[in-house]
C-alpha cells in the first residue's frame, strides 16, 4: 500500500512540474506575441510618417473618366486639395463626396495609391440628353431677359455649359432643346424623355414656359399636351400612331397637334384652311 502512494505522489508531482512548463511557455508566447505585434505597429507607423507618403503636388493624381485619363489641368479644376499633405490623412469617402457635388460627376470613387504615393480617382459622368435655354432677370442697360445656357441630363440634372464642355471639350452636344425651367414646370422629365427616347416621332424642342400647356416641335409640328401628369407616356404613343399624318395632311395646313386628352386627339388646322378638326383616329 505504501508503494502505492509513493507512486502516486511521484506522478502528481511530474504533472504539476509539466503545467508549470507549459504555463511558463504560454507566459513567453504571450510576451512575445505582445513584443511582436508593437514592433510591427511602430514599424509601420515609421514607415507612415516618412516624406515618402506625402502627396506633394497635383501629378500624383491621377483622375479617369472611364477608359479616358483626364488632364492635369482638368483634375486641378475638380479636386480641392491643398499641397504637401501626408497621404494618411487624406480622407478617400471625403474627396468623393466633394466630386459628387459637381454637376457634371454622378458617381466618384477615390483611392490611395502606395506605389508610386498619390490617389487614383474615377468618376463617372452626367451624360447630357438635352440642351436647356432658360431666360430670367434682365441684363443691365437692356430691356432683354438674360440667357442662361445648360444641359440636362435624363434623371433630370442640370449642368452648366462651361462645366460640361471644359471636361469635354470635343463631345457634341444633344439636338434636344428644353425651354425654359425643367425643374419647374416638367416635373415629369425623366418619365417624359423615357416615352421621347422611344417613340419613332423626331422631337426637335421641349417648351416649359407655360406651366399649363407642355409643347413639344416635332416634325409633324407643335404638339400640345397640357399640364404634364401620368398620361405622358399615352399622349407620346398616340403621337407615334399619329406619324403618318403629314402623308394624308399638308404639314403647312397644321397649326397644331392637340393631345391634351389623348383619347381624343385633335388636329387645330390654320385658319386660312378650316378650323378645328373633329376626333382624328389615333392610328392616321
Amino acid at each position: 500500500m505504501a508503494g502505492i502512494i509513493s507512486v502516486s505522489r511521484t506522478l502528481l508531482a511530474q504533472r504539476r512540474k509539466k503545467l508549470r512548463r507549459q504555463r511558463q511557455m504560454r507566459i513567453i508566447q504571450a510576451i512575445w506575441r505582445t513584443f511582436a505585434i508593437i514592433g510591427l505597429a511602430s514599424g509601420l507607423l515609421w514607415v507612415a510618417i516618412q516624406p515618402v507618403w506625402v502627396l506633394k503636388n497635383p501629378k500624383q493624381v491621377v483622375m479617369k473618366s472611364g477608359n479616358q485619363l483626364l488632364s492635369d489641368k482638368t483634375t486641378q479644376s475638380l479636386l480641392v486639395l491643398s499641397y504637401p499633405q501626408s497621404l494618411w490623412r487624406i480622407e478617400p469617402t471625403a474627396i468623393a463626396n466633394s466630386l459628387k457635388k459637381q454637376p457634371t460627376i454622378a458617381e466618384a470613387i477615390v483611392r490611395r495609391r502606395l506605389f508610386p504615393p498619390g490617389l487614383n480617382i474615377e468618376i463617372q459622368e452626367r451624360v447630357p440628353v438635352a440642351v436647356t435655354q432658360t431666360a430670367s432677370g434682365q441684363n443691365q442697360g437692356s430691356g432683354n431677359k438674360k440667357v442662361t445656357i445648360g444641359l440636362l441630363d435624363a434623371s433630370g440634372a442640370w449642368m452648366p455649359l462651361e462645366k460640361y464642355t471644359s471636361l469635354n471639350p470635343t463631345k457634341k452636344l444633344p439636338n434636344l432643346r428644353v425651354i425654359g425651367l425643367p425643374k419647374q414646370y416638367c416635373l415629369n422629365w425623366t418619365q417624359l424623355h423615357q416615352a421621347l427616347s422611344q417613340s419613332p416621332v423626331k422631337v426637335i424642342e421641349i417648351d416649359c414656359q407655360n406651366p399649363a400647356n407642355l409643347i413639344l416641335k416635332t416634325e409633324l409640328g407643335n404638339v400640345h399636351l397640357g399640364v404634364p401628369g401620368p398620361q405622358l407616356p399615352e399622349q407620346i404613343k398616340v403621337l407615334a400612331q399619329m406619324r403618318h399624318l403629314t402623308a394624308k395632311l399638308n404639314s403647312d395646313q397644321i397649326e397644331y397637334i392637340d393631345l391634351k386628352n389623348p383619347d381624343f386627339p385633335l388636329v387645330q388646322m390654320n385658319q386660312k384652311d378650316q378650323k378645328l378638326t373633329p376626333k382624328i383616329p389615333k392610328n392616321i
